[in-house]
């Protein structure tokens, strides 16, 4: 074997070893949708880390697996071709690998869960190289629709002490980061408010953390027994920004919900968050722009310097008839949910 094909060969045992890839990756996020418009994201990788299958409590196998998690290199301009039954349309992705497809389904779409698949071509040959699959979701038009953000909402973060945050993302992984009391029971109630037991509503989970922790949230919101979801992240960082997780731009946090009640004009939308950053002001300018779209608005209270200034935004939202509960259990939400008639029973 050449001198050259035995290092190749080599270096890829070591990335196999540290559950990193050099091969080119599709990663496809849930999409949705209704019957006009359906968006699906994602990622194309020319390096990037495998998902994770096993979960130890070693601190410093759990630190580097979130630094494994932005140790990617996007692949920018590549081309991409999205198969939605018999169309077939192609895309670009940007600098930092993304893409998005916005398209037409064409037919008459049921309620309910669809595949997608996403190819990536050569840039020449026009031979397929890997593809990726995903699903989006159409839900029905009736159907109330459920917008959450992600840290200190359902999953303890401690986002307004940096270093404590850090601490807590560095140390612990999916299956032992814990949730606020109740709120699993909470979410699963309004999933299936007014709902049909196989057609839940559908849950957004919008944050300001970046993509790298996709596959984080993802297992662990399974592992918690969350509601199945569509998540919007923020845009993607490399491995020495680590530092900086969650500091994505609240306005852009902002434009994703507004771009989802718009694709959904017909439904009612609950609005889940905290104090601890700037869901307050991000909700009272949704509720502002959208105040008949709006069923109420949920917020955790766990950071006490910031209670006078949610307080302003909680009396904001509520002067337009859009109700509004500041709590710190969520056995308190679930109670004020019971009391607008959104779920019947516990």
């Amino acid at each position: 074997m050449p001198v050259k094909g035995i290092f190749q060969g080599l270096y890829k045992k070591i990335l196999w070893r540290f559950h990193l890839t050099n091969q080119p990756v599709v990663r496809v996020y849930n999409g949705y949708g209704n019957r006009k418009h359906v968006f699906i994201y994602g990622h194309v990788f020319k390096f990037s880390p495998i998902p994770r299958k096993k979960f130890r409590g070693s601190y410093v196998i759990n630190a580097f697996a979130v630094l494994r998690s932005f140790m990617v290199k996007p692949w920018a301009s590549a081309k991409v071709v999205l198969i939605w039954g018999e169309q077939k349309i192609e895309n670009t992705t940007s600098s930092d690998g993304f893409f998005k497809f916005e398209w037409s389904p064409g037919v008459d779409v049921k309620s309910g869960w669809h595949p997608v698949l996403i190819e990536l071509h050569h840039p020449e040959s026009n031979e397929i190289i890997s593809d990726g699959e995903g699903i989006v979701f159409i839900p029905h038009e009736y159907q109330s629709a459920i917008i959450s953000d992600i840290d200190d909402t359902f999953l303890v973060s401690h986002s307004a002490r940096l270093g404590r945050r850090l601490y807590v993302l560095l140390t612990r992984n999916a299956h032992t980061r814990k949730t606020f009391e109740d709120v699993v029971k909470h979410y699963q109630l309004l999933a299936y408010a007014g709902s049909l037991q196989d057609l839940p509503n559908p849950f957004f989970y919008v944050s300001s953390s970046e993509w790298n922790l996709y596959d984080f949230i993802l297992e662990f919101s399974r592992r918690n027994e969350l509601p199945k979801g569509i998540l919007l992240l923020s845009q993607i960082k490399k491995w020495f920004e680590v530092f900086k997780t969650g500091q994505g731009k609240h306005s852009a946090k902002f434009m994703r919900i507004v771009r989802i009640i718009e694709s959904f004009p017909e439904q009612k939308f609950i609005l889940l968050g905290d104090d601890s950053q700037a869901d307050p002001d991000i909700y009272a300018s949704i509720v502002k722009h959208f105040p008949n779209n709006i069923h109420v608005v949920y917020l955790r209270r766990i950071h006490k310097p910031n209670q006078e200034r949610t307080l302003e935004k909680v009396n904001a939202i509520t002067a337009l008839n859009v109700p509004c509960c500041y709590f710190e259990h969520s056995s308190e939400a679930i109670a004020h949910s019971m009391e607008l008639g959104l779920i019947t029973s516990i």
